[in-house]
């Protein structure tokens, strides 16, 4: 059974710090028990200041970058390089910087992709991605780490309050047309997806998101918080800063 543990730091920045310092062990302990890593990224302000955290951090060369997998939970549907996309930022904060093999990135369609505007078309093709990389009997990787961000109504990567991808219960990644976050077109991990991570890292900070924090921590249903459907098998961390927390017992 999941262990569940929350993590408060000081402030976003230490908490930040914290995490790429976590990361780092997590992908170095994957890599010499298994050989490789397999992670996914996550956007927002959260997911981008770890990945910069990391980027400033010594520690980050102890990873063997040729030998770690990076997905992404979720994607704003826009051209390739546009500064919105989740890839986009994490080159500027990371990925240009370390020596990764491109062949283990494995990035979204943009929407001028292969795939042009078809959105579904582009969701099932990262689908197959994935299933081509799970194994026999897998339809997901056994991801290592699986990163999201906490917003402010409890979603995590594309999944919504109340929309139809937080209740999607067989495919493994879907399109979104009604995001109410613009832009109102993604590509997300469903739930199944998220599940399949040994550990599941749930990124909060600031007092704008301590009441989703709360109400996630204690919701037992995901259609209404679908931060609290995000379990890893093995493990799930809530790391938080103290405003983020300051609603909890």
């Amino acid at each position: 059974m999941s262990v569940r543990q929350v993590l408060v730091h000081r402030d976003k920045e230490v908490m930040a710090e914290a995490a790429a310092a976590r990361l780092v062990t997590a992908v170095v302990d994957a890599q010499a028990a298994r050989g490789s890593a397999s992670v996914v990224l996550t956007g927002g302000r959260n997911g981008n200041g770890l990945l910069a955290a990391l980027g400033r951090s010594a520690a980050r060369d102890a990873v063997d970058w040729s030998r770690v997998d990076l997905w992404w939970g979720d994607e704003r549907f826009l051209p390739a390089g546009d500064p919105e996309r989740n890839e986009t930022q994490a080159r500027e904060a990371l990925l240009d910087a370390v020596p990764l093999d491109p062949a283990r990135v494995h990035v979204m369609a943009p929407s001028d992709g292969v795939h042009g505007e078809d959105l579904d078309a582009a969701a099932a093709a990262y689908a197959a991605e994935l299933d081509a990389a799970a194994g026999s009997g897998r339809s997901v990787p056994e991801f290592d780490v699986a990163m999201f961000g906490v917003g402010p109504d409890t979603h995590i990567a594309s999944l919504f309050p109340g929309l139809a991808g937080v209740k999607e219960t067989e495919r493994t990644v879907v399109g979104v047309t009604d995001s109410p976050k613009p832009p109102p077109r993604r590509i997300s991990f469903t739930l199944p997806a998220v599940g399949a991570a040994r550990e599941v890292w749930l990124l909060a900070a600031g007092e704008d998101k301590a009441e989703a924090v709360a109400t996630a921590l204690a919701a037992t249903d995901p259609d209404r918080a679908p931060a609290s459907g995000a379990r890893g098998r093995e493990r799930t961390l809530w790391l938080l800063d103290e405003d983020a927390a300051s609603r909890l017992s």
